[in-house]
Order: C-alpha cells, then structure tokens, then sequence
C-alpha cells in the first residue's frame, strides 16, 4: 500500500470516530503534537470539555490578536481555572504589527476587504501558522452550520501548512447549534458571555458584532461587508489549501 493509500484509509477510518475517540486517538498516538486550537466560542467550550474527560493534557492553543473581547479574556482565565491547564497563546509579531498600524492606521479594516484581510493576515493568520508548526494534528470548532461557506466541511482531512501535512480534525463538525447549546447546559461547561449579548460568532472587538435572528451566524463579522453582498466571511485560517 503507497503512503497516499494509507494517508486516504487513516482518513476514512478517522471519519467514522466519535468526537471522544478522536481525541483518544491524537492523544495516544501525537502526545503533544496534538492540540485544540480555539477562538474560544461555543464549540471550542465544549472541545476542550469533552477532551478533559478522555484525553486530559492535551494542549489548548488560541491566536490573541490583542484586539479580543475582554469577556473573551475573561472566558480564557475561568477556563483555565475550571480544567486546571494553562492556554497556549500565540500573538502578533510586534515589529509586523507594528509595521502595519504605522503604514495604514489601526482601523485598516474598514478601508478595503484587501486590508482587513491584511490585518486578519499579521494578527491572526501568521500567528496561527506558527502554532500549527508544533502540531502534527490540529483539532478546530468548525461546524457545518456556520455558513453556507461551512457546509460542506469534512470532519477529517489532511491540510498543507508551511510545506508540510497536518491533519485537520473538526470534531463537532455535523453537531447542530442546539446539540452544542444541550452540551454546555448538561455540562455546566463555560461560555463566551457575549452569546447573552446577540453574538453569534466572536471574534476581534469591533470586527465582530451581535446578529439578527434572521441572519446567517457569521453575518456579524466585518458587518460593513455586508453592504457590499459578502458572502464568505473568513479571516484566512480556514482557506488556502485548507480543502473548504
């Protein structure tokens, strides 16, 4: 069997795992090249819950771009607290970010998508990478129902990254908002505040606002967007050879 024939069967047999057992098999087959990264949204609440109870010491990892919620980072202290680990986090480069607030201000984002995607590029794309480079696999909170960009996201697949093959698992990919909402209550497990606030899908502050009812979870990113016809509401962590 060639290396893309077992790397192909990994894969399927990785699909057919439950959440629990995906955890349990990164755990005892990467150790501490495993690893949740997390923006710290509901999914990745209940990601790092389920990976307490049956992979506990796996790394939890998230960008700070210094532009977050403060209930975002308030989140990050009780869940630390609660599970007893201590949050990876991977921040800007100051000498780029610095490079950039002088070159086009530090409310870029509002001027063009090209520099809002720019900025999402210094302060949340770069830093990712870096984390991902001392990860073999990458356990993220996409979930189907995101987005119509999200839909048809698998739950296993390999990504490129800096050359390199990562696994890319979305454990809770087919669990639909109100499994997670059932989770997080049955669990007692902790919650962005903002959610009480409107907010659908949390991100930077000001980048990121509360939504209507009638509209699709990731309709509050870059709001200002919309009145163009935006659709795809993506920062750059997911794109670019990610496979969706």
């Amino acid at each position: 069997m060639t290396v893309a024939q077992n790397e192909t069967e990994l894969v399927a047999q990785l699909n057919q795992l439950s959440p629990e057992q995906l955890f349990v098999w990164a755990k005892k087959e990467h150790g501490q090249r495993a690893g949740i990264i997390t923006s710290f949204q509901d999914t990745g609440c209940v990601m790092i819950d389920l990976m307490s109870r049956v992979a506990p010491g796996m790394r939890v990892i998230t960008v700070d771009t210094l532009r977050l919620h403060d209930e975002t980072y308030a989140l990050m202290r009780e869940v630390e607290q609660r599970y007893g680990i201590q949050i990876e986090r991977f921040t800007p480069d100051p000498e780029a970010l610095q490079q950039m607030i002088t070159e086009h201000g530090e409310y870029l984002f509002f001027d063009s998508r090209a520099k809002q995607e720019l900025c999402c590029q210094i302060r949340k794309v770069e830093p990712n990478a870096r984390a991902l480079e001392t990860l073999d696999v990458w356990f993220t909170g996409l979930r189907r129902d995101q987005s119509e960009f999200r839909s048809s996201t698998p739950k296993v697949q390999w990504v490129f990254r800096n050359g390199r093959r990562i696994l890319k698992i979305a454990p809770l990919v087919d669990w639909s908002q109100e499994r997670v909402d059932a989770y997080i209550t049955e669990h007692n497990v902790p919650k962005n505040a903002l959610y009480e606030k409107g907010y659908t899908s949390i991100g930077c502050i000001i980048c990121t606002t509360p939504t209507l009812s009638h509209e699709e979870k990731r309709a509050g990113r870059w709001r200002w967007q919309n009145m163009t016809g935006e659709k795809v509401k993506e920062c750059g962590i997911h794109m670019d050879g990610s496979g969706i």
